[in-house]
């Protein structure tokens, strides 16, 4: 039966702060209290790691018992300064280690203690309360006990007549009589414990000793008792705790966490030097500071047969926590088959059950069916940990057509790692690596040059295949343990059940018309064509145009046109030199022209016909990476259709190719401004609020407050260039290369703005000063951008705060359209999503439930947060993509 630790948070630590040495640190704060409590916490996760543990706080407002004796508690001498100055430090533990800390207004915590017991013992669960206070000896039946930790006795029914006399059941009417002079419970003045247990023994309760009261001696008892009634039922109602506080109690919460939570505040531990728990913790030193140790261990299991994987299927309880993962024959989700899955329940011992190895002498395997049924089980776990989840997920959708009841319990290393360090990368090997010194085993190692998993024998697949859920296992405890509580709200609200998102748009896929692609593949292979020959005449020679090192030596050695910077192959021939020398020559425009179109042509064009052409129904399939930039926006490939130009000719034309399915519709929702949204937030600049609130154009505003009403619409394009150049840190070259004026101009461009916008100037100034001294910023949501300023130079120094405030605007953009996208995923529409391009999301809706569901999104998108500007979507519907209004 399971067992929850309750654990008397103040009453435990003030016993305790008297019976520990007066223990200090260096500066003198003392520390004897917080020594025991760290040693309490130790003890408790090593001899109950499977256990529950949770803590009751009295609460701070008055206790209801003043109004039934208003001298209750009125003698309690203040708590010295010592002892307060560390249990402030312990309640902050509790909470940084994981733990619950319940209080109840009104209340006492053994008030709590009491309710939190009678819902744990209703859940057929065991209870161990922690404490030194007497009045809980109440509480004590075959389900619950009280316990010394230091001498780890258990103190049941028997211990309680042992000490007092009486039982359990008896022990309020006991307290009763004999009363409590240190909380000023009256009770029977004249009648000790040795009488209060002889009354009882004979009479059995309180009640059954005053229907009694006339048969009762000696006469002093008689009288005393009849004299004293009414202390004695007050004291009653003092001492009895009430059960009743908590409608329900979520056990999961209080769960105790597999690696120590002493590793949550090992910076605490160490400032406040307890190093005889910090010796005890796996951690080592390194440069003088104490870290995580990086040990890595598992032991591989074959899962043989059917029987065995019964036997482990058995073990899945709803409060198990298990690491998952699947080996296929191809990483393209739409046409890899599985071949096995791994899994464990502990981070050590790691399975696998191998499917459908091919090749000559496989053994029988797991059947698909039992392998379903297993998986089945396992998705109903309290947590399901993988590395790059989705993909599993999408593996078990196409291969089982499995989708899990609920993501609420599905969790990823890999997300917890790009958390934490969101500039790294976030690939399992090298994960390892860093946080375990661990080389994983390499897949081109043990598969052959143009072989896939499945020809793989079984016996040198399943290491490999253990090894990877042993680590996701790990590494996610691991990272765990480091992360912010506010990192972990971001991960468990917004990073985990995003997935879900995911899996759906990529599954969907995004139809196609092939025939208008390959009449435009035509086209622009015949505009190519002539673009060469226009360029080859202007150089009076045949040269490969793809080769920037040919096109070098036409441009700067042949034509002699300005040179720009040089690279190890020669003089740049990148778009930003071109762009500054085109009017230089007719020859760069003509290259200009040729390198868009080509680009179009190579990336989309030849890749979408061919992507398409595989498709029974002519869809492309993308694949989103949640991981893929360290600002929180997601990015796409294979193919990437976030970056096919919205502004050119050309990239429209491509956009018009994606269609709707037959009786759909194409609809597109794109916030309006966000970024601007947030600047005005963030900033809380009162022009910029009040002009959203008007829904009034904000740059045609912004020119207004720097060039005044008459130049204003005139200057709304440089408005423009600065309120956007503003969010992505654009100082003032920047901005003269981007308006191609001078940089005095610019300058004082940027000079009028900041001194129209205030506000503006200074938030962000306050930005930058909170990125130099902390070494990251933050989003809306509290997501952070990590940057490094030891050792670096000034230019590198500028870059830093340029991406730091950039990640403050895009990534808190990213933050509310992923809230919105997991609330409209929750919706259940007929509409697909189909694409997250940036600040939109397109979806394919039917033509008759268009307009009802485009309303139904626009409500969530818009109210999905709170600022202190409205957040506005665009809507657009159309039978293609190009024909949408972004």
């Amino acid at each position: 039966m399971k067992t929850l630790t309750i654990i008397d948070t103040f009453g435990f630590l003030f016993r305790s702060y008297f019976a520990l040495p007066p223990l200090k640190n260096r500066e003198g704060f003392p520390t004897g209290l917080l020594t025991g409590f760290a040693k309490l916490i130790m003890q408790l996760h090593r001899d109950y790691p499977n256990d529950y543990l949770v803590f009751a706080l009295d609460s701070k407002e008055e206790n209801f018992r003043k109004s039934i004796d208003p001298f209750y508690k009125a003698n309690r001498p203040e708590a010295p300064e010592d002892l307060k100055l560390q249990l402030e430090v312990a309640i902050t533990w509790v909470e940084q280690m994981g733990f619950k800390n319940i209080s109840i207004a009104g209340y006492e915590a053994d008030d709590v203690i009491a309710s939190i017991n009678k819902c744990a013992n209703a859940l057929e669960v065991n209870v161990r309360i922690i404490s030194h206070d007497k009045d809980l000896y109440q509480l004590i039946d075959g389900d619950t006990f009280l316990f010394d930790p230091k001498s780890k006795q258990e103190i049941r029914e028997e211990q309680c007549i042992e000490k007092y006399g009486v039982t359990p059941s008896q022990f309020i009417d006991y307290q009763s009589i004999v009363g409590d002079s240190a909380d000023n419970v009256p009770g029977i003045k004249g009648i000790g414990a040795k009488g209060a247990t002889n009354l009882l023994k004979s009479y059995g309760s309180l009640d059954n000793i005053y229907q009694n009261l006339d048969s009762i001696t000696p006469m002093r008892t008689q009288m005393l008792l009849k004299k004293t009634r009414e202390d004695a039922y007050r004291s009653r109602q003092l001492v009895r705790l009430r059960d009743d506080l908590l409608d329900s109690f979520n056990l999961q919460d209080c769960k105790m966490p597999r690696v120590s939570p002493l590793l949550n505040i090992i910076e605490s531990l160490q400032e406040y030097e307890i190093h005889s728990v910090l010796k005890k913790l796996p951690i080592k030193e390194k440069g003088g500071k104490r870290e995580v140790s990086s040990h890595f261990h598992y032991q591989a299991i074959l899962v043989e047969n059917s029987t065995m994987l019964k036997n482990l299927m058995a073990q899945i309880t709803p409060d198990s926590i298990v690491s998952f993962d699947t080996e296929t024959t191809d990483l393209d989700v739409l046409c890899a088959k599985i071949v096995g899955f791994s899994f464990s329940f502990d981070g050590i011992n790691a399975y696998y059950a191998p499917i459908a190895h091919n090749y000559l002498g496989a053994p029988e395997q797991i059947s698909k069916e039992l392998a379903l049924t297993f998986i089945t089980a396992l998705f109903n776990a309290k947590m399901v940990i993988g590395h790059n989840i989705k993909y599993d997920l999408e593996i078990l959708r196409t291969n089982f057509n499995f989708t899990p009841k609920s993501y609420h319990n599905i969790k990823d290393s890999m997300l917890l790692a790009w958390l934490y360090q969101s500039d790294m990368p976030c690939n399992l090997d090298d994960l390892m690596h860093r946080y375990f010194k661990h080389t994983m085993i390499a897949f081109k190692d043990i598969i052959k040059k143009g072989e896939n998993f499945s020809q793989l024998p079984i016996e040198s697949a399943f290491t490999y295949a253990c090894e990877d859920a042993a680590a996701c296992y790990q590494l996610f405890h691991k990272i765990n343990a480091l992360l912010l509580e506010s990192l972990k709200e971001i991960a468990n609200n917004v990073e985990f059940p995003f997935i879900q998102c995911l899996v759906n748009m990529e599954l969907s896929g995004t139809k196609i018309n092939i025939e208008y692609f390959k009449n435009l593949k035509t086209e622009m292979a015949e505009k190519l064509q002539a673009l060469s020959c226009e360029i080859y005449t202007l150089a009076n020679k045949r040269f490969n145009l793809n080769s920037p090192q040919q096109l070098s030596i036409v441009l700067f050695e042949e034509l002699n046109l300005q040179s720009g910077k040089k690279t190890k192959s020669g003089l740049s021939t990148n778009s930003s030199v071109l762009n500054s020398i085109k009017d230089a020559h007719p020859i760069i425009p003509k290259v200009l022209e040729y390198r868009e179109l080509f680009k179009l042509y190579s990336t989309y064009i030849e890749p979408l016909i061919e992507l398409a052409s595989q498709d029974a129904t002519h869809k492309v399939y993308t694949s989103f990476m949640q991981t893929g930039t360290s600002t929180g926006r997601l990015s796409s490939k294979n193919p990437n259709l976030q970056n096919i130009p919205v502004k050119t000719q050309q990239g429209r034309r491509i956009r018009e190719g994606f269609i709707a399915q037959d009786g759909h519709l194409l609809l597109s929702l794109d916030y309006s401004q966000i970024e601007l949204r947030l600047l005005a937030h963030f900033s809380k600049d009162s022009a910029m609020i009040e002009a959203f609130y008007k829904e009034a154009d904000i740059h045609l505003e912004t020119a207004k407050k720097i060039f005044g009403e008459t130049q204003a619409k005139e200057k709304r394009s440089v408005a423009k260039s600065i309120n956007f150049g503003l969010i992505y840190g654009m100082g003032a070259r920047k901005l003269s290369e981007t308006l191609q004026i001078s940089y005095q101009e610019a300058k004082t461009y940027i000079q009028n703005y900041f001194e129209s916008f205030p506000t503006v100037k200074d938030f962000l100034k306050e930005q930058e000063e909170f990125i130099l001294q902390n070494g990251y910023s933050l989003t809306l949501l509290g997501r952070m951008r990590k940057f490094n300023f030891q050792n670096i130079q000034d230019f590198q120094k500028a870059a830093f705060l340029r991406e730091g405030i950039n990640a403050i605007f895009q990534g808190s953009a990213a933050d509310i359209i992923k809230l919105a996208m997991i609330q409209i995923t929750q919706e259940k529409l007929e509409s697909k999503l189909l694409l997250q391009v940036h600040d939109e999301l397109i979806f394919e809706a039917p033509k008759h439930l268009a307009e009802i569901e485009a309303q139904k999104i626009t409500q969530i998108m818009e109210n999905i947060t709170t600022l202190r500007v409205p957040l506005r979507c665009g809507v657009s519907l159309a039978k293609n993509w190009g024909e949408l209004k972004g």
